[in-house]
């Protein structure tokens, strides 16, 4: 499996970013998939994951609001649509497939990851 996520950049607070993750060897509408994001010297955090089956969605709190992950099961691609970007949000966000395990928030959980895009948001 192969994952490529790209749509980072750097961008004004209060500005919006969609990241993208396509990719190859699996059926993205087969399983979860994750959003997490990462700052140097930081463990890698959780953002937004859509759920396997029913397509729900699942945010940290501090994106609530603010971002969206979707997905187009015709293009086996998902997004993360970034809205009222602040400095905090500045990092590289990774993508990631979750096959069987069963916790959204936990990166144990994932079984496959991209390269990360680097987001970065001016103040």
């Amino acid at each position: 499996v192969q994952l490529q996520a790209s749509g980072g950049g750097l961008v004004q607070a209060g500005g919006s970013l969609r990241l993208s993750c396509g990719g190859s060897g699996r059926t993205f509408s087969s399983y979860g998939m994750g959003w997490f994001r990462q700052v140097p010297g930081k463990e890698r955090e959780f953002v937004a994951a859509i759920g396997r089956s029913d397509g729900r969605t699942y945010y940290t709190d501090s994106v609530k609001g603010r971002f969206t992950i979707s997905r187009d099961n015709a293009k086996n691609t998902v997004y993360l649509q970034m809205n009222s970007l602040k400095p905090e949000d500045t990092a590289v966000y990774h993508c990631a497939i979750r096959i069987g395990g069963y916790y959204y928030f936990s990166e144990t959980s994932y079984d496959y990851w991209g390269q990360g895009t680097l987001v970065t948001v001016s103040s």
